[in-house]
This record gives C-alpha cells, structure tokens and sequence, in this order.
C-alpha cells in the first residue's frame, strides 16, 4: 500500500455495487480496501486507519450507522471523514446519519462521478497534499504536483522521503505526531522501519529547510514525535 496514496474503505455487502464503486475509486488513483459487514469494517479500520470510509446503511449484522457512531465516538478514529451511502432519502433519515457523525450523506441511486466528486472534496480537507493541493505554512510552500518545495522563495531540495515527511506534518500544522503514526503515514504499513529511521529524515528535513537560514520550523516533543510549529 503506497504511503502517499490516499486509502478508502469501502463497506458495502451488495457485490455489484461494491464492483462499481471499487473501480471507480481505483480508477481516480485510490488504494481501496473492502468490507461487507460492520464487523469486517471495523478489523479493517484498526488495521488499515483508512483516510475516508464509503459506508452503507444497511449491512448485514451491525448496521451501518452503528458502524458510524463507533468511529466517531473513539479519539483514534473520530477524524476519519464517513461518506454514508443509503437508500433512505427521508429528511428524518439524513438528519440521523448526520447527526451520528457521517460527513456526508448520499442517497441511493446516486452519481457515481457525484459521489466521486464528494470524495474528493472530504479529501481535500483531510488529506490536502495526497490530492494534489498547494499547501503553505509561514514562509514554506509545497507544491504536491509539481513536487516542490520553497522557502522564502528559495528553492529546498528534498528527498522522496522527505517530501512526505513535510507534506504530512504541514497538513496539520501545530499537531504532534508520534513516530509510529509518521511511519504508518510516511513509509506505510507494508514496509517495516525502524522508529529511529524517523528520526534520521527528520534531521535531515531540519538541514534542508535551515539551508538558506530562517528559524527551524519542526518541533521535537520529548517523549512523543514531532510537529511544525
């Protein structure tokens, strides 16, 4: 699983719509991940901690907005966007899915490039460089298309690695993240890294980003990870 592609989990029991939409996300360049019941979803979201949830209503088992409020109610999973799919379209309905903490609401039979376009804009919220947004943070910019990076206007040189590294702590500004959420985000889950490598592109980003001088913009949190600013 790339460490820079965005993941979405999809639960949905019904396969041709599950086909369908696993084509269609894998086709706009999303690892996709899947599930046909709660129980599954919920194995899959502690394993994977997939960037945005695609969840049915109705599931076999555990129900959908179950499913829902449990990922929302835990602190680890909370900020996880939910896209609820559903064939109620009752106002009371929408209001209930809403309201249990679903970040979207669509109802069946939807657009799939409309839903396409949802997922997206949850994305840009949640994960702004991995779709290619420009992201800036004081005098630093970084251009995920074009995979550049400046401060003060002068060009950073940057690893591969890098690059990820600063693209992940400049979506959350001022948020602390431990080395092994850096290397979950970073590196991925399919590649074992030790947590001290961590460290070591860290320094170099610091090196990088002090090159042509300016105050260094990473901080170190004793005991915990690392943030910018």
């Amino acid at each position: 699983m790339s460490a820079e592609t965005p993941t979405v989990l999809l639960v949905e029991d019904e396969p041709a719509q599950r086909e369908v939409l696993r084509y269609n996300l894998a086709s706009e360049g999303f690892e996709v991940v899947m599930a046909e019941t709660g129980d599954e979803a919920m194995i899959l979201i502690e394993e994977v901690m997939p960037d945005l949830i695609l969840l049915d209503w109705m599931l076999p088992g555990v129900s959908g907005i179950e499913i829902c409020r449990r990922i929302k109610t835990r602190r680890e999973t909370r900020a996880i966007p939910v896209i609820m799919l559903s064939a109620r379209s009752e106002e009371l309905d929408r209001v209930r899915g809403l309201e249990t903490g679903a970040d979207d609401y669509v109802v069946k039979p939807y657009s799939v490039s409309e839903l396409m376009a949802r997922v997206r804009a949850q994305l840009r919220r949640t994960r702004p460089a991995a779709v290619g947004q420009r992201l800036e943070y004081e005098d630093i910019v970084l251009d995920s298309e074009s995979h550049r990076v400046t401060r003060g206007g002068e060009a950073i040189k940057l690893g591969p690695t890098e690059f990820r590294l600063l693209s992940t702590l400049m979506e959350k500004p001022g948020r602390v993240w431990s080395r092994e959420q850096l290397l979950d985000r970073v590196w991925g889950r399919d590649i074992y890294v030790d947590t001290r490598t961590v460290d070591v592109h860290v320094g170099r980003l610091r090196k990088a980003l002090c090159k042509h001088g300016g105050a260094d913009p990473l901080r170190t949190v004793r005991g915990t990870g690392y943030a910018l600013g």
